[in-house]
C-alpha cells in the first residue's frame, strides 16, 4: 500500500490529460500497472518515484497516428527493414524507470530482434521513440530516454518536431535525423498540414517526392 504524499495535476489543454503521482517506489508502480486493463488507453512514464498517466486527447492522437504513418512510408520507400513496438512498456527496473512512449521502434537493429519478444535486459533499446507532448509534462523525458539508451529521440509539441540524438550518454538536438538522413523538418510539416484536410492525398504526395528522388 502507497503511503507517500502525491501530487496530482490535470491539464485543461486538448492534447492530453495528466495525472502525476509522486513518491511511489517501483512496487507500488507495478501495482498500479497490473491493476489496470491492458486495453487502458492511458499511458505510463515513471521516473525515479513520479508516475505520470496521461490520457492522450484527439489532437494528441491525429498526431501520433499521422508520424508513425510517415515513418512507415519513409521506412518502405527507402527498403529498410523495421519492428514496431508501438507504446509497448519499456521498463528498466535496475534504472528505477519505465516509459510507455507513443511510438518505438527497430530500424538499425531491426535484424536483432526480428521475430522476438523484446527483453530490454538482453536486447538493444529501440533505435527510435516518439512522444507527443501538447502539454505540459512533468517528467524529464530527455533525461528518462536518454538514461533507457534511445539513440535518437523524436519530439512533438503540436507546432515544433524536435530531433535528438544521444552522444556520450546525453542528448544533443540536431537538424536532421540519423535514421532518415534525407527527410527534413518541412517533410514532416507538409504532411502534417496536407493530412488535416486530406490523409491519402498527403501520403500519395509524400511518396511520390521519396520515389523522385530514387530516380
Amino acid at each position: 500500500m502507497v503511503t507517500s504524499a502525491f501530487n496530482t495535476q490535470a491539464s485543461i489543454a486538448l492534447g492530453e490529460k495528466r495525472v502525476t503521482l509522486r513518491g511511489l517506489d517501483w512496487q507500488a508502480y507495478q501495482q498500479i500497472y497490473q491493476a489496470l486493463p491492458q486495453t487502458r488507453a492511458a499511458r505510463f512514464t515513471y521516473d525515479r518515484g513520479a508516475l505520470e498517466i496521461t490520457m492522450p486527447l484527439e489532437d494528441h492522437e491525429f498526431a501520433v497516428r499521422l508520424i508513425e504513418l510517415f515513418i512507415r512510408i519513409l521506412v518502405v520507400e527507402r527498403g529498410l527493414k523495421i519492428k514496431t513496438l508501438g507504446s509497448t512498456t519499456l521498463d528498466r527496473e535496475d534504472l528505477n524507470r519505465g516509459a510507455e512512449p507513443d511510438n518505438a521502434y527497430y530500424i538499425q537493429n531491426q535484424p536483432l530482434v526480428m521475430g522476438k519478444t523484446i527483453d530490454l535486459q538482453t536486447d538493444p533499446p529501440p533505435d527510435l521513440v516518439v512522444e507527443v507532448d501538447i502539454t505540459h509534462t512533468d517528467i524529464d523525458k530527455l533525461s528518462l530516454y536518454a538514461n533507457l539508451g534511445i539513440s535518437e529521440f523524436w519530439r512533438y509539441n503540436g507546432k515544433v518536431w524536435r530531433i535528438y540524438q544521444l552522444e556520450n550518454g546525453a542528448y544533443r538536438e540536431v537538424e536532421t535525423s540519423l535514421t532518415f538522413p534525407i527527410v527534413a523538418k518541412a517533410n514532416l510539416y507538409e504532411f502534417l498540414a496536407q493530412a488535416k484536410l486530406d490523409e491519402v492525398d498527403a501520403e500519395i504526395t509524400l511518396r511520390q517526392w521519396l520515389r523522385s528522388l530514387a530516380r
